[in-house]
């Protein structure tokens, strides 16, 4: 197989795995904060214990994370070394300070929190974990910028054959960071939201602790609801942003081949890549596609015919991951809807509460196919439109790049496993008795 291909592969196994677990630390360290700050305020002990709970499955989540995360950056030297050769002053400087300042805090701060029960002052250890979800969101923030460049390339200068930092505070704020922050960061939270439902349902099916997990099941519900509204809107702007920087990704994102104004949406597509267009084409919307893509029924969207057939993304692959992760999103403000329609008398609705719980994987389906988009609709650039996936890639062997493929889905299906046992253990168990 093509040493690219199978460097692609292995970047996308691992960042797909590590990002398992880093929504949930997002959003879960925040509710945690929100939960502890009751405590302190109310003395209520059972802030007290859901903190506890739910502050348990959050270490062994946030653990998990580092594990992945600390061996998904060293491909950027195997099996990425042109590429970072090229626009590591730029990039490599952004991880860094994730590494050294955000990362650096939390994983401080963590310890503060999870071992100083009792040892600090009730205002001490809420400072500590009010300080682990803000470094959990920044480290977020400096990981997603410089990803933000990839999409974007801004504030750099060409010079001795390579990309160097000019301006740091454009590419700090470069648009397309700034639209894709927040919907990556808030979509997290209502995952959050969403895990806490989803376990407070099924305790709830069985009668356990039932004042405990009805007000758990409150607070996620209140997130999840609030969280995939704004998610909604979020990726509306984000929408607008891809429209204007990468055309090329939005025509993929809808199957969009030829140039037109009042271009509509169609509710049921087939993309054809062989034959330039789509093999199914009904139930069109006019002027939605215009409406979405530049808030304008009157607007021009580019079609794929457009651009020459070696700078198109995959059109299959990026289209289906945006209809599904559409659809999905369609689906969690119903549920988080209905949950708080109905919060008062939940135990009356066996059939939602088996929903939520049935429901828990879904959101990390939604992200993981967000992040497809992103990433696939951006080929065949691993920075838009400056350097080539191809150009980027290590001069290694393919069958070097394949054994460590193997290792990895080795060592990461057995940490997957530990994982999903020791959530399920834990969560299942319930929290201790007051």
């Amino acid at each position: 197989m093509d040493v690219v291909l199978l460097s692609r592969l292995q970047f996308a196994i691992t960042v797909f795995f590590h990002f398992i677990f880093v929504p949930l630390t997002l959003g879960l360290s925040v509710m945690l904060a929100v939960m502890e700050t009751m405590y302190v305020r109310t003395g209520n002990e059972m802030y007290k214990r859901m903190v506890k709970f739910w502050g348990k499955l959050f270490i062994i989540n946030f653990t998990l994370g580092v594990v992945t995360g600390i061996t998904l950056e060293f491909q950027f030297g195997t099996n990425w070394s042109r590429y970072s050769e090229y626009v590591g002053d730029i990039f490599g400087s952004l991880l860094a300070i994730e590494a050294t300042a955000a990362f650096f805090l939390e994983s401080t701060f963590l310890a503060v929190w999870w071992f100083g029960w009792e040892k600090v002052s009730k205002r001490v250890h809420l400072f500590a974990i009010w300080m682990v979800a803000i470094a959990s969101n920044l480290s977020a923030l400096f990981i997603i910028v410089a990803n933000g460049f990839m999409q974007n390339p801004v504030g750099y200068v060409i010079r001795n054959g390579r990309a160097e930092l000019e301006n740091f505070f454009e590419v700090l704020f470069n648009p397309y960071s700034l639209g894709q922050y927040p919907h990556t960061v808030i979509a997290s939270w209502m995952l959050a939201g969403f895990f806490v439902m989803g376990v407070s349902a099924w305790h709830l099916l069985r009668k356990n602790e039932e004042e405990f997990f009805n007000k758990s099941f409150k607070y996620g519900t209140v997130t999840a609801l609030v969280c995939s509204i704004v998610v909604a809107i979020s990726g509306h702007h984000q929408g607008n942003v891809v429209a204007e920087l990468q055309p090329a990704k939005l025509a993929a994102m809808e199957s969009h081949w030829e140039t037109r104004t009042n271009a509509p949406m169609y509710l049921l597509v087939l993309p054809d890549e062989k034959n330039e267009g789509n093999a199914v084409q009904a139930l069109g919307i006019p002027s939605v596609l215009s409406i979405l893509a530049f808030n304008d029924p009157n607007a021009e969207v580019k079609g794929l015919l457009d651009f020459p057939k070696e700078d198109r993304p995959p059109v299959l692959i990026t289209f289906a991951s945006f209809r599904v992760m559409v659809a999905l999103g369609t689906l969690f403000p119903l549920l988080a809807g209905a949950a708080w329609l109905w919060r008062k008398r939940i135990q009356e609705k066996p059939w939602l509460l088996r929903a939520l719980m049935y429901n828990i994987p879904l959101p990390y389906v939604a992200i993981m196919l967000g992040w497809t988009v992103a990433e696939v609709g951006r080929q065949p650039w691993i920075v838009y439109g400056m350097m080539r996936t191809t150009d980027a890639v290590s001069p290694v062997d393919a069958s070097s790049v394949m054994v460590s493929i193997i290792a990895f889905i080795v060592v990461y299906s057995g940490l997957g496993l530990l994982d999903i046992y020791l959530l399920r253990k834990f969560a299942l168990k319930g929290p201790k008795k007051a």
